[in-house]
């Protein structure tokens, strides 16, 4: 069951990123069919997200390298989890996922998503 603060914390999370954020588009490669073979099908999905910079702090050169990008994703409306091997499109550049924190503190309502972006 939904908890109500939670809840609350995604609607503040969804103002502030709707506000300061931009729109951006999370791509997932949906894999081909095993039988029939084919190409994977890239499928897009509108989100709204605001990407940052790291610290120079963070950046260790092998978890957090230069030019990562740390994206905060808006949960709400999105159809998707983000999760590693998708990409983010973000200031006309292309960052795949390569770790992720969904921010489910109750186990049910995503927060917001923050994932770790590289290009």
């Amino acid at each position: 069951m939904a908890n109500a603060l939670y809840e609350r914390m995604q609607a503040t999370a969804q103002r502030l990123i709707a506000k300061f954020g931009q729109a951006g588009v999370i791509t997932r490669l949906t894999p081909p069919d095993p039988i029939l073979g084919g190409d994977p099908v890239p499928t897009p999905y509108q989100a709204t997200l605001v990407p940052m910079a790291y610290e120079a702090r963070y950046v260790d050169g092998t978890v957090i390298k230069t030019g990562d990008m740390q994206i905060y994703i808006s949960s709400v409306g999105l159809a998707i989890e983000p999760t590693v091997g998708d990409v983010v499109t973000a200031n006309g550049t292309d960052y795949a996922i390569v770790n992720g924190d969904p921010n489910k503190y109750d186990g049910v309502t995503a927060v917001v998503f923050i994932v770790q972006g590289r290009s």
